[in-house]
């Protein structure tokens, strides 16, 4: 269940993230709005799941799922640029998580 929290808060971060840049600064409500609960659900199901997990392996899923989502939100709805090199990149992102999970792994 702490996973399921730690894994749900990193597409929250994606949410916060985004609706950041849709703030255009902190200008437009209903954006900051999405930033704030999006931020407060993120950081809570974080620091939730972080009572039952090691650290560094929860902060990399967290941090990982967001980072990846963001970029791919913003290739996909943003129009951000698409390269080969941008995809490789979240691929080696998402594949750091998951060895750094595994090795987090009790035998």
């Amino acid at each position: 269940m702490a996973w399921a929290m730690v894994i749900i808060a990193g597409f929250l971060e994606t949410g916060f993230a985004v609706c950041l840049k849709l703030s255009h600064g902190f200008t437009r409500l209903g954006p900051v709005i999405g930033f704030a609960l999006f931020g407060a659900g993120s950081f809570g199901l974080l620091s939730v799941g972080l009572k039952h997990l090691q650290v560094g392996p929860a902060y990399a899923v967290w941090t990982g799922i967001g980072a990846a989502g963001t970029a791919v939100y913003g290739m996909v709805w943003l129009g951000d640029t698409v390269s080969v090199l941008k995809i490789v990149s979240i691929c080696l992102v998402l594949a750091g998580v998951v060895g750094l999970q595994l090795s987090g792994l009790e035998h």
